[in-house]
């Protein structure tokens, strides 16, 4: 067993006042409780008379028992300066309960940081699916708008015939003017069938 280091001299004399006290009261109710012992037992008659001898005994058991009630709040007293005192000056045991409640409040933290860690991975997942769906939809509506019209329909409608598709475009577009061809073909027509230059004989 670790030897006890030396307690300053103010605390010793504080424990030893303590040990005398504890001493004294236990003393004070062992003695006051033998003599009402004493006193209850009926003795021979003597000169003072019954009477009288019964009031003086009861006195005196009354006067004992206060006594032993002090005695014994006394000791109440002593076991509360017992606690502040090593409350106040037992420096290891506050310590090793300080230490102790920090060791529950580290474990608690660390129990906490998991379950966080854990709630940050399950949300993470989560609003990478939600992500990746709506993406996904909102690239294929962007891809069917950007569409030619008739692709867009056919890819809506897969019975429909391709050539019909095709032929869309084909009659939506506008066709060749006459007058461009002509125009440039008219003016060979004019040279070869029309009178050349006179000659002059």
């Amino acid at each position: 067993m670790a030897q006890q280091r030396a307690l300053p001299q103010s605390k010793e004399t504080l424990l030893q006042s303590y040990n005398k006290r504890l001493k004294d009261d236990v003393k004070s109710i062992m003695d006051n409780f033998t003599e009402i012992i004493k006193t209850a037992k009926i003795e021979d008659e003597t000169q003072v008379s019954r009477a009288t001898q019964g009031e003086q005994d009861n006195y005196e058991m009354h006067v004992r028992a206060a006594n032993i009630v002090r005695a014994g709040e006394s000791l109440m007293k002593l076991v509360s300066d017992l606690k502040q005192f090593l409350i106040l000056n037992d420096f290891p045991s506050v310590n090793e309960a300080i230490d102790q409640r920090n060791q529950q409040l580290r474990a608690l933290q660390e129990e906490c940081d998991r379950k966080l860690i854990a709630l940050r991975d399950e949300v993470s997942i989560d609003l990478y699916e939600l992500e990746e769906e709506y993406y996904s939809s909102s690239s294929s509506l962007c891809e069917a708008n950007d569409l030619p019209l008739c692709e867009a329909y056919w890819r809506l409608d897969p019975d429909t015939d391709s050539a019909d598709c095709l032929s869309a475009p084909l009659l939506a577009s506008p066709e060749p003017s006459a007058g461009g061809p002509l125009q440039a073909a008219a003016p060979a027509h004019s040279h070869t069938g029309g009178p050349g230059p006179t000659e002059h004989t």
